[in-house]
């Protein structure tokens, strides 16, 4: 693994102060600061301050679209992404349509046999849908690279709603209504958006529609707040930036959580992850829920995570929700023999890790390969494509990136070097998948690599771990790790990590693969643990720590878990 360099956010002083002054927790406002945040009105995140819908291009056009389509009784069709921000996205758009009146379905692509987005066979499918021919296809996280699935729908008589949150190609589908913040021309100020903060934002601009119209009073309608549960558990775990909008969303979601006004689907999710939702986290959704919904889509069919954020029996919740579980379990062992493997083979390859790293083997799962990458990437500190068969003479690859390099526009390079080597492909800056021939990868590599090193002009990235250097003794205690757990971090807005010198006094391994270490500073002694680590310490050491809350017995302590020490 590449050592990582150690830096320090800088928080600006004045701001800090601003922020105290406005009432925030002394330690808050310096970490705030050291995020961007600039004015009090940043961190109000109630729903008031949420970005309108109307600044949104094609929002209020979509909305009259689909109030008309309702208004009409025409049948619609959702057609979802095999993600969690796609499930998510899905259930926002059927429960929500529902309620407004709409007779609406959804369909969702297998990624084994379809593959991904509003594809013509995907439009087939939709032509023999059990619940009859829809008039009209609404696309939720997927849809804006649709060109030919658009034009199929087209063909076959079904309007097309798109709403999507991915990075738009050359051409735009020919769609009736495309709603997304990264399309050209739109001015919405958040681009980060998740697919299912895009359907959420057409569900108001619906709503508002539908009173305009006289349908509902001018505040009345569904409460569409009732919904903002599955947008922040689909927002985390897309890992989609979490400016201020989105901190909104996912703080107004976790809230419900708490007050344990949750889908029944959701606090199912929270039970068989053993996970109390009274103290429900960003890291419960990205790290526990979101798991769980994942592996329906990449190991069986998402119907069924779907299935479990639509139902309001408890019981069926339940029962789904142990299938859920039992799915993610045979993931996870599929994930570490993958990745076991991908690492024994790159170990015994001298030439195989340069400025990228490319990994592929015959028996490898399809639904799984992504996951691999992540892991991949981590050690490495490269961008990183693995790649899995999926049917005779086609390779299905996925990739994760690191910040310096722009995934999407690498693959976008490629492409373009070498015309016809990639099938398709679209992603993001940090994560994108791809299909090639069974007989591009010995080629594609080397091409890769190249495409990097000539965005970059680079060929060795330095992995960086920004820390919020030292934690003040007087926060460093179990009522301040609770504060810091209340809050939404994430992609773009770090969780926290705190760098001090410690003293090691005592430590001993768990399990043969864990750290247990007693650690003093000045004159406070720290329990901490390092996951995943079974090397010991020297006496004196640098630590890279989160602070965190140890619950024991009814007994609350602080802990700390260390991601890095030197």
């Amino acid at each position: 693994m590449v050592p990582p360099r150690l830096t320090v956010r800088p928080a600006d002083f004045q701001i800090t102060r601003v922020l105290e002054a406005a009432g925030i927790h002394p330690l808050l406002a310096r970490l705030w600061a050291a995020r961007g945040v600039t004015q009090p009105e940043d961190i109000r995140l109630g729903w008031p301050a949420l970005l309108p819908p109307a600044g949104l291009t094609q929002c209020e056009h979509a909305a009259r679209v689909l109030a008309d389509a309702i208004q009409q009784g025409r049948r619609m069709l959702i057609v979802a992404d095999y993600d969690c921000d796609g499930a998510t996205a899905c259930a926002v758009g059927l429960r929500a349509l529902r309620m407004m009146g709409a007779t609406v379905d959804f369909l969702v692509p297998n990624r084994f046999e379809t593959g991904y987005g509003l594809s013509p066979a995907v439009v087939e499918l939709a032509c023999r849908h059990p619940s009859g021919k829809p008039d009209m296809l609404v696309t939720v996280d997927n849809g804006i690279a649709s060109v030919d699935g658009v034009a199929a729908a087209n063909a076959a008589g079904m309007d097309v709603v798109i709403t999507d949150h991915h990075l738009p190609g050359d051409l735009l589908p020919d769609a009736l209504a495309i709603v997304n913040p990264n399309q050209p021309g739109c001015g919405f100020p958040s681009k980060n958006l998740a697919g299912v903060g895009v359907i959420f934002y057409l569900m108001l601009g619906l709503r508002a529609e539908l009173r305009r119209r006289g349908v509902f009073a001018a505040d009345g309608g569904p409460r569409l707040d009732a919904l903002s549960d599955l947008v922040a558990l689909g927002t985390v775990a897309d890992v989609v930036k979490l400016d201020a909008n989105n901190r909104l969303l996912v703080t107004q979601g976790l809230q419900r959580m708490r007050a344990g006004r949750m889908q029944a689907g959701l606090r199912a999710l929270f039970a068989v992850a053993a996970r109390e939702p009274r103290n429900a986290s960003s890291f419960d959704l990205g790290f526990a829920l979101g798991p769980r919904i994942n592996a329906a889509g990449r190991l069986a069919d998402m119907s069924l995570g779907i299935a479990c954020l639509t139902t309001d029996d408890e019981g069926e919740a339940l029962d789904i929700a142990r299938q859920l579980d039992t799915i993610n379990r045979e993931r996870r062992s599929i994930e570490t023999t993958m990745r076991e493997q991908a690492l024994a083979s790159l170990e015994t390859s001298a030439d195989v890790v340069g400025a990228t790293v490319c990994v592929y083997d015959d028996s490898w799962h399809q639904g799984v390969v992504g996951l691999v990458a992540s892991r991949l990437k981590e050690k490495y500190w490269r961008p990183t494509l693995a790649f899995a068969p999926a049917g005779d003479d086609e390779l299905r690859g996925s990739g994760r990136s690191i910040p310096d390099v722009h995934l999407r526009d690498a693959l976008d390079l490629v492409s373009k070097r070498h015309p016809g080597l990639i099938r398709k492909f679209g992603g993001h800056a940090m994560a994108a998948g791809l299909t090639l021939g069974r007989d591009g990868l010995a080629r594609f590599g080397p091409a890769f690599d190249a495409a990097v090193r000539e965005l970059t002009g680079r060929d060795s990235f330095e992995p960086v771990i920004e820390t919020d250097g030292s934690l003040e003794s007087g926060y460093a205690n179990a009522e301040v790790a609770g504060l810091l757990q209340q809050q939404v971090w994430g992609a773009g807005f770090a969780a926290p990590l705190f760098l001090d010198t410690f003293q090691v006094r005592s430590q001993r391994l768990l399990g043969e693969k864990h750290l247990k270490l007693s650690l003093v500073r000045g004159q406070q002694r720290f329990e901490a643990i390092w996951f995943g680590h079974a090397e010991l310490l020297p006496d004196t050491v640098d630590v890279v720590y989160r602070l965190e809350q140890n619950i024991w017995n009814g007994m609350v302590s602080v802990q700390l878990v260390i991601e890095h020490a030197s």
